[in-house]
């Protein structure tokens, strides 16, 4: 009995060890060159032991193969991949050849049962559904539209100064948490521009829009199991969809949106020139439903929340730890102010090193660290070495787009807040987009629609911000760059902790 049930032991490690690596020679077979994975964990050794950030994971192999390789075999635990290692390349993917890369991976892990408000938004679509939904929300994200809701913005802008003042008045010895202004500053903005209502984000008893803002992007531990399975098991996807956004959180928008809608009816505001005016319009000509209707309203929301709020506190950390760089910005915003804090909306996008911080930020702390496409027609690759790859129907293609952006190729001193590089003498973004070396907003036909108006709140967030005060780093934030390695989206480990001085405005 004993040597029986070593035997059954053995035979189940032997096959669990041979279903590990029967797949180990995927790329081997097609021809492609690629680091040996790991029977347990692919290429990426971080998803379990989660001390770095898995974007890092990739970024080694990325620098390992780059020089000899413009693509290479990765796994993430059993799942091939193909790692694009060439800017060239990249871009292609984005633009030149968008039709064979048409979809986001992402789409075939959820579907309206699973989360209707994710599997609705249009990183999320595909094919005709996704073509049909930018035609939708495009007209709604004109710099127009924007202009006509900027002052709402810089009203908003003038409660967060006030908010800051109190802060300072607390003395708080670790500082103010900038993530948590941040969120607070944009889901004022967002909710006031897009729905037409007050969040009081900066009062002391906000209203539970801002907590469930929180909550939207907070990663579950079944949603990490669930990437992990997937992993393992590509077909689970075929049966299982997973949720990114809590039920909660759903719920909680899908009521917002009933009683924002009944209250603009009732108090026939028609002629508020805003997001929601306009998806009102949208629902009579569609005749959107209002689940359909919130789905179409959080791709305002959820593209102006998290990622903002992100690039926000992250241009505040750079600039309190680069005082002369801080005192430059603050110097051409200062030249432009218009006898307050705030500075005319066609000015603000005129205004070149403001632009250029912006950009650095992004490149430094990319919201998007990496994106995976799906190939949606099949196409030839020709790598370095000659040899092709017949690129097939549902191949995973990853862009390792914080890689391409801390390349010291590209950007010499990558980790240094240097906002010179973007100088319009040097044709800016513009220089290191073509070069396939900048995908701030991604690129091409799915570029985020959400650009303009992210730029425009993050902006007039800064000006208010250097214009009012002085910033410095509070001793609890980590001097490096590291990057929280439990997060999926570019967030500083520890957080962001921001001393804030009143300037005397003349």
């Amino acid at each position: 009995m004993f040597l029986i049930t070593i035997f059954l032991i053995v035979t189940v490690v032997a096959l669990i060890y041979l279903f590990l690596i029967w797949n180990s020679n995927y790329w081997k077979k097609r021809n492609v060159n690629g680091p040996k994975p790991n029977p347990f964990y692919g290429s990426f050794p971080s998803i379990y032991t989660q001390k770095r950030n898995i974007v890092m994971d990739m970024d080694d192999v990325y620098r390992k193969y780059k020089r000899d390789e413009d693509f290479v075999g990765i796994f993430n635990c059993r799942s091939p991949a193909l790692l694009v290692t060439s800017p060239e390349l990249a871009r292609r993917v984005y633009v030149t050849d968008f039709k064979h890369f048409h979809d986001n991976e992402a789409s075939t892990m959820v579907d309206s049962k699973s989360d209707f408000i994710f599997a609705n938004n249009p990183f999320s679509l595909r094919g005709e559904e996704w073509k049909q939904r930018r035609a939708e929300v495009t007209p709604g994200l004109t710099a127009s539209r924007i202009k006509t809701v900027y002052p709402v913005t810089t009203k908003v802008c003038d409660r967060m100064v006030e908010y800051i003042r109190k802060q300072i008045k607390m003395a708080p010895k670790d500082g103010v948490d900038g993530k948590d202004l941040s969120l607070r500053y944009t889901s004022e903005v967002v909710t006031d521009c897009v729905l037409g209502i007050n969040a009081d984000s900066f009062s002391e008893n906000p209203k539970p829009i801002l907590n469930n803002i929180k909550n939207l992007f907070e990663q579950s531990y079944v949603f990490i199991i669930y990437m992990v399975l997937v992993g393992f098991f590509p077909i689970l996807k075929q049966f299982y969809k997973v949720r990114l956004i809590p039920k909660p959180v759903e719920t909680y928008f899908i009521n917002l949106m009933e009683s924002v809608i009944e209250l603009r009816k009732k108090t026939e505001q028609t002629d508020r020139v805003d997001f929601l005016n306009y998806m009102l319009q949208l629902q009579q000509k569609k005749n959107l439903d209002t689940m359909q209707l919130t789905a179409h309203t959080m791709t305002f929301l959820l593209d102006g929340f998290e990622t903002t709020a992100g690039v926000i506190s992250h241009l505040l950390l750079l600039l309190g730890r680069n005082i002369e760089k801080q005192e430059k910005l603050r110097a051409e915003i200062l030249e432009h102010l218009q006898g307050d804090s705030n500075i005319d909306f066609d000015k603000l996008s005129e205004l070149p090193y403001l632009d250029a911080c912006v950009h650095e930020a992004i490149r430094i702390f990319p919201p998007g660290l990496l994106t995976s496409k799906l190939c949606t027609e099949p196409i030839e690759l020709t790598n370095k070495n000659g040899s092709i790859l017949k690129v097939q129907l549902g191949d995973v293609v990853s862009l390792p787009l914080y890689s391409l952006m801390h390349d010291e190729e590209y950007y010499p001193k990558p980790e240094e807040f240097i906002p010179e590089r973007f100088s319009e003498e040097t044709d800016g973004v513009k220089k290191y987009r073509e070069k396939g070396v900048y995908f701030g907003f991604a690129d091409g036909p799915r570029v985020c629609l959400g650009m303009r108006f992210a730029l425009t709140q993050t902006k007039a967030a800064i000006v208010a911000i250097l214009t009012n005060f002085n910033i410095s780093v509070n001793e609890k934030t980590r001097k490096d760059n590291k990057l929280d390695p439990k997060y999926f989206l570019a967030r500083l480990d520890g957080g962001i902790w921001l001393n804030f001085e009143q300037r005397h405005v003349m």
